[in-house]
């Protein structure tokens, strides 16, 4: 009997039960994970039924069959989940983008716990908050949380031998439990337990708790512990009231649009809360064949939701799916409301769905516009770096300056095989009285990531910094001031071309012509240039401050029309008269004309002939 007829015989055996099954290749590997109400008839369909190519191929390349029995469709969903995230099928459409939306997390396995900004919930013994949309909020929930409760944000290993606290203690942000007696464990447990209730949106027992501590605070005669308590009493009210003031009865869903052509897909979902658009989200498949919208979205709209909390009152779909009463189960057990799958076909909600699609179909033509070709470099760096996927999206730092003044950071953009000029941003370094690339580096990555996390929320797949480890651990050190933790982050070191990674005692040494090592020294030095550029740029514009800024009379306007008209500096000041009155009139060209050639040191007296 060959392999394909005991495969037959093996799914004929299958028990009419609900489930998933696995589908494996001669080498045990598995080839690609189903869920199914009754996995007899399910399985079954593989063995009569045309497939599009993808399936057609990984049923001519199975020889083995295994299967899981469920008690419901909806735990199949769930197992079903687990095993695609775990063995990653190689015919299964995997949800390759894990950046959900930002939540916080306290993690209680610590000694003292610490909030933390993250975008994925892990098994780690930590509480999760969120999530925060717009992403700007988290950030601004973690400074509430300091302000408010002194919990602290750093990763250092705390445990009272720290010689003296950071600055977050001096602020009032932190209670300091890195140095010995600056607070107790009681206390802090204190504060922690009212940031959860804080956090997880139960006001009214931690109002009563700070009233009570304030009124026996003030009973103890301990004013300055009550004055701050009654300030953090009417933050709190004040949060609280805004909370109750926005919860307006709106329309809470997501909808959702594919376009699938030459053989890539694109899927787009606009998320609102409220009545309100919220955020758009895009998803993109490279050679997933010829799949349809139906079965796309069947396999993806499971994996999407198994990686959040936020998850709608309805969502609305331009198809119909498969499994769609086990995962509208799953769903509102998750949610623990009814959530509902709706197909619109006319009125607003079916224009919106219509809007999704039209903006499913542009993505596709944006991104796919090139072919949709890998970078072989960000493959490598795949590979090298344990990424969890080829980084689309790189950016990129350095650091220049000339005999320790005009400090530029600069910061380039890599995405999908090409420099995205239009996005490169310059940071003039402040604050600083000598030369410091260290502190130059960490001021410039918290300036671009607080930006980021405040208007965007969306992180780089991979952020490279010029230098060895003393650089990396300054932009590690701003990463951890902002709470980031999931970003990628490496440091290239120019002398020896070393790769810089957290947690790696040894540095990465590739091969000169390694694909992923060219892909970072073309970032590295386009990072480079531009900095010097704008270096360049930067004393240029002082140069001409310093000429024609301080005469009586020229502005802005005036002092670009001199440069245009004469080219330079030394051209305006070996304009005739005439010239300049034919730029800038009469009175105003005589003025500057008379203000230039005064500066202008008399030539010294001959020297008397010696007798």
């Amino acid at each position: 009997m060959s392999d394909h007829e005991q495969l037959a015989e093996r799914i004929r055996a299958l028990p009419d039960r609900p489930g998933i099954y696995v589908f494996k290749d001669a080498e045990g590997k598995v080839l690609y994970v189903g869920k199914a109400k009754s996995l007899r008839k399910r399985a079954s369909s593989y063995l009569v039924r045309d497939h599009e190519p993808r399936l057609a191929a990984m049923v001519a390349e199975a020889v083995d069959l295994e299967y899981v029995v469920t008690d419901s469709e909806a735990e199949a969903l769930l197992l079903e989940n687990n095993w695609i995230k775990r063995k990653r099928p190689r015919y299964n459409v995997l949800l390759r983008d894990d950046k959900t939306y930002p939540y916080l997390k306290l993690t209680m396995r610590d000694e003292y716990p610490r909030i933390a900004f993250t975008r994925r919930i892990s098994n780690d013994g930590a509480e999760y908050f969120g999530p925060f949309l717009p992403g700007g909020l988290a950030r601004k929930a973690i400074k509430l949380v300091q302000k408010l409760f002194r919990v602290r944000v750093c990763r250092i290993e705390v445990d009272g031998s720290w010689a003296r606290p950071c600055l977050y203690y001096d602020m009032h942000r932190c209670l300091g439990p890195c140095v010995a007696k600056l607070t107790t464990r009681q206390a802090y447990d204190e504060a922690v337990e009212q940031a959860r209730l804080f956090l997880s949106g139960r006001t009214e027992p931690l109002l009563k708790t700070i009233k009570r501590e304030m009124w026996e605070a003030a009973e103890a005669m301990d004013y300055e512990r009550a004055a701050q308590l009654r300030d953090t009493l009417a933050e709190v009210e004040a949060v609280s009231q805004r909370r109750k003031l926005s919860s307006v009865d709106e329309e809470d869903l997501d909808v959702y649009g594919v376009h699938i052509s030459g053989g890539n897909a694109a899927v787009v979902s606009l998320i609102m809360r409220e009545g309100q658009v919220l955020d758009r989200r895009e998803l993109f498949w490279e050679g997933v064949g010829h799949i349809s919208p139906e079965l796309l979205l069947s396999e993806v709209l499971p994996q999407i939701y198994d990686r959040t909390t936020f998850i709608p009152k309805e969502i609305h779909l331009p198809v119909p799916i498969e499994g769609e009463e086990a995962l509208v189960d799953w769903l509102s057990e998750k949610k623990d409301e009814r959530v509902y799958i709706r197909l619109p076909s006319r009125g607003p909600k079916a224009e919106r769905v219509k809007l999704a699609m039209h903006n499913a179909e542009l993505a596709h033509k944006r991104r796919f516009r090139a072919g949709g070709v890998e970078s072989p470099g960000a493959s490598a760096l795949e590979r090298h770096l344990d990424l969890s996927e080829p980084p689309r999206r790189i950016e990129g730092f350095d650091i220049s300056h000339f005999q320790g003044g005009e400090t530029v950071a600069s910061m380039v953009v890599w995405e999908e095989g090409k420099m995205r000029k239009g996005e490169y941003r310059s940071f003039n370094i402040k604050g600083l009285t000598q030369p410091d690339d260290f502190a130059s580096m960490r001021q410039a990555v918290e300036r671009r990531y607080r930006r980021v996390l405040e208007e965007v929320g969306a992180m780089p797949d991979l952020i490279l910094i010029d230098g060895g480890i003393g650089q990396l651990n300054a932009a590690l050190g701003a990463l951890a001031e902002l709470g980031v933790e999931e970003t990628s982050i490496v440091s290239l070191a120019k002398r020896e071309e070393e790769i810089y990674v957290p947690g790696v005692p040894e540095p990465l040494r590739l091969r000169r012509d390694d694909p992923g090592l060219r892909l970072l020294q073309e970032i590295r030095d386009e990072a480079h240039r531009f900095a010097v550029s704008r270096h360049r740029r930067r004393r240029s514009a002082r140069t001409l401050h310093s000429r024609l800024d301080e005469l009586a009379g020229v502005g802005p306007r005036r002092r670009k029309l001199l440069i245009q008209t004469f080219g330079s500096v030394q051209g305006v000041r070996e304009a005739r008269l005439e010239d300049l009155q034919n730029v800038l009139g009469s009175l105003m060209g005589r003025k500057i004309f008379e203000q230039l050639h005064a500066e202008e040191p008399a030539e010294a007296p001959a020297p008397a002939p010696e007798r």
